[in-house]
């Protein structure tokens, strides 16, 4: 008999990731397929405490075990913003191709200022060959949580790094992934294949490692 699990997510296009990366061993339900209606509140300061916050709930409510993910974008010219504000940065019910836009507009404008400095040597902060540099870089984070019923809790932590590419580009990805270009593919985490993605990203590497967690257990 499978392992029941809750997910601690709405979002269809994250638990094709999870339950690729989980594997066929555990029946992963989302918590309105498990019949938990909550509205869980994100007041964590950190990726790993918002994960947790949203795995105990839904375990609390379900009296199975749960787990979550609480991940985002960084993008160091803009101080780390969105991070931990990723899915509402600009606001919940704004589409990701504005918020794709104006990440682009701000790191432009943050590579300009550098280059006017004489701090770089163009003003988009790209490389020689035309791709992003290293005044582009940014990293998308996971955080992922279990909780148990009996109370124990794990975390593990996952992490992809990248650079803000200069336009939008690809459909295999949801979110921030059309602006995240991978300089070792040469090409964003939304041209990627579904498959190598999921070997690569900051969610794989996460669920991976919570996959070894929930193995020893």
């Amino acid at each position: 008999m499978k392992r029941e699990i809750i997910v601690a997510t709405g979002n269809a296009e994250k638990m094709v990731e999870i339950r690729q990366i989980l594997g066929d061993e555990y029946s992963l339900m989302t918590m309105k397929e498990a019949g938990v209606d909550l509205d869980i509140e994100e007041t964590g300061e950190t990726f790993e405490e918002n994960a947790l916050i949203k795995a105990r709930a839904a375990a609390t409510a379900s009296g199975k075990l749960a787990i979550a993910d609480d991940s985002g974008l960084v993008v160091d010219a803009m101080g780390g913003e969105p991070g931990i504000h990723s899915a509402r940065w600009m606001g919940h019910d704004t589409s990701y191709d504005i918020k794709n836009t104006e990440i682009i507009r701000l790191v432009d404008e943050y590579c300009a200022g550098k280059a006017a400095e004489g701090l770089a040597d163009n003003p988009r902060g790209l490389e020689p060959d035309g791709t992003p540099g290293p005044l582009r870089s940014a990293r998308f984070v996971c955080a992922v949580a279990a909780v148990w019923p009996d109370g124990e809790e794990r975390t593990a932590i996952g992490v992809m790094e990248g650079r803000i590419n200069t336009c939008q580009s690809g459909d295999n990805g949801f979110g921030y992934d059309p602006i995240f270009f991978l300089p070792e593919y040469g090409m964003t985490s939304g041209d990627i294949p579904r498959e190598e993605k999921s070997r690569i990203s900051h969610r794989g590497k996460a669920f991976r490692k919570l996959r070894e967690i929930l193995e020893e257990g």
